[in-house]
């Protein structure tokens, strides 16, 4: 790519920015929210008719004005936002555009599964091609994206934050596809915020702040500290400052909490100024749980009671009237209303409280919505402009934002810094700290290990549906953790118990009789 730019009404998106990808090579691009690297590998994928700057592959020079030239070209993208038909099956979606067909036209179904399944297979998925995509869990539907990209056998892959959706072992799976991919001759463009990531499986990285490229460095003689420099053009040393938060009284309680299927007999309290963690790999109930304690989803047996009340389960809309609210991970399905403007997402939550006999008062809704708008740093040309056009890191904070507003007792958060880049989630672990600092208690489901231990003051451990541990701030390390995640500690008594490792230790999750309660 030389000198490619796009434009915006308003923006400059990319500016005249040059790119180079190598066969067999995986090139890493970094930026912060809204630095141009979707927009980029957009134009490469087909995306756009407008943009300025020639695009050679293979060394001919090529026109790429709709995905379907792209593709003729060998340009397949794995985009953030997954491209997947939820109604329909996995399988038509995997081979979509060219399922096959015998000579009237008919679709043959047996054909259709089994190729599918090679390619599911191939991605790790041992999932039934007929199910629905509607069916499947957001991890599942991301490498469901991705063996549909990889059908079309491309010479050019584009991942867009591919691991966003993953556990760990579903990303160790992923780099082992890539490496495959690598040796096999594929040039791979690598989109992430996460830095390790990109150390681990990158043979170059490129950086790109406010629509240019500010450099191509070997992962050789890259660091993070100068990578985070390039991207930011300042250096951030620590994101986890040291906190001394004030912990009162409790103010959420969760008793014997069961969703069949889901999570079984799970009880813990939550106290006034706390950031409480939930740690546990994919799978192991950690959202099923929050959205069960708020009241979207159902719970079969046990009580949540917020300040001494009982919360009704199934009942969310009075859940957050007491003050109970829920991020959730996905904020393009569940979070916020892309097609409408940034300042009415802002206030959505506050539409009963700022109405006067069920009239809206647009003037008080608008200096609330441009108070959230500046207090979050949400970058935009303005807050009138369709939150469906923010990048994904704005997006989170709009839906942060949102929540906030309604001045929480206690804030659910599922996944809040997923697919963002190192200036806003620090922006957005700063409006956390203040929320608790306010006394505003926090609940925080992360998979991002060192975002959960600098956070949290304490963390709970989840396995397969169970509450299995509890370990104090002091206790707290990412080894620790994901070693009680994955069930490789003994809990042989009520006391303290360390790791095998010796770093570490986890606390049996305490009986009621513990609690002092019945």
């Amino acid at each position: 790519m030389e000198a490619v730019s796009k434009r915006y009404p308003g923006t400059l998106a990319v500016d005249r920015v040059d790119l180079g990808v190598n066969a067999g090579e995986v090139h890493a691009l970094m930026g912060e929210n809204g630095a141009g690297k979707s927009t980029l590998m957009k134009i490469l994928s087909g995306t756009f008719n407008d943009y300025d700057g020639l695009i050679r592959i293979g060394g001919q020079t090529v026109t790429l004005h709709s995905p379907a030239e792209a593709k003729e070209h060998g340009v397949g993208m794995v985009h953030q936002e997954l491209s997947l038909a939820r109604p329909i099956s996995i399988a038509e979606n995997v081979l979509a555009g060219r399922l096959p067909a015998n000579r009237w036209g008919l679709i043959q179904r047996k054909a259709l599964f089994e190729e599918a399944r090679q390619w599911l297979e191939y991605v790790g998925l041992a999932l039934d091609p007929r199910k629905a995509v509607g069916e499947i869990s957001p991890h599942e539907a991301q490498l469901v994206e991705i063996a549909k990209v990889l059908s079309n056998k491309p010479c050019i892959l584009v991942l867009d934050e591919p691991t966003s959706s993953l556990s760990r072992e579903e990303t160790a799976r992923l780099f082992d596809i890539i490496r495959d991919l690598k040796r096999r001759g594929l040039a791979i463009v690598y989109i992430s915020h996460h830095l390790p990531e990109v150390f681990e499986i990158a043979d170059r990285v490129t950086v790109l702040r406010d629509g240019r490229n500010m450099g191509t460095l070997s992962i050789a003689e890259a660091t993070p500290q100068k990578l985070v420099q390039m991207m930011a053009g300042q250096t951030i040393d620590e994101f986890y400052a040291a906190r001394h938060p004030e912990i009162g009284d409790t103010v959420l309680r969760a008793v014997h909490l069961t969703r069949r299927a889901y999570f079984h007999d799970v009880s813990f309290a939550l106290r006034r100024g706390e950031t409480l963690g939930l740690a546990g790999l994919s799978g192991s109930g950690r959202t099923e749980l929050a959205r069960s304690l708020c009241g979207l989803d159902p719970l079969h047996y046990g009580t949540v009671a917020l300040h001494g009340g009982i919360i009704q389960p199934g009942d969310y809309a009075r859940a957050v009237s007491k003050g109970l609210v829920y991020l959730t991970e996905d904020r393009k399905a569940d979070g916020l209303f892309l097609r409408l403007p940034v300042s009415q997402n802002l206030v959505a939550a506050l539409t009963a409280r700022h109405s006067t006999m069920g009239l809206c008062r647009p003037a008080k809704d608008a200096a609330v919505a441009q108070r959230l708008f500046t207090t979050l740093h949400v970058v935009a040309p303005s807050p009138e402009v369709d939150a469906g056009t923010l990048s994904g890191g704005n997006q989170q904070k709009v839906l942060l934002a949102k929540w906030l507003a309604t001045k929480p007792h206690v804030l659910i958060l599922d996944e809040p810094t997923r697919g963002v880049d190192v200036t806003a989630k620090r922006q957005i672990h700063e409006a956390i700290l203040g929320l608790t600092a306010q006394g505003t208690a926090v609940l925080l489901i992360s998979s991002d290990l060192p975002e959960l231990v600098g956070m949290s003051d304490r963390v709970l451990v989840m396995r397969q549906g169970r509450l299995i541990g509890e370990m104090q701030r002091q206790e707290l390390s990412e080894e620790a953790v994901l070693l009680a995640a994955n069930g490789h500690y003994a809990f042989r008594t009520p006391d303290t118990v360390t790791s095998n490792t010796g770093r570490g230790a986890v606390r049996p999750a305490a009986s009621l009789q513990e609690q002092g309660r019945p």
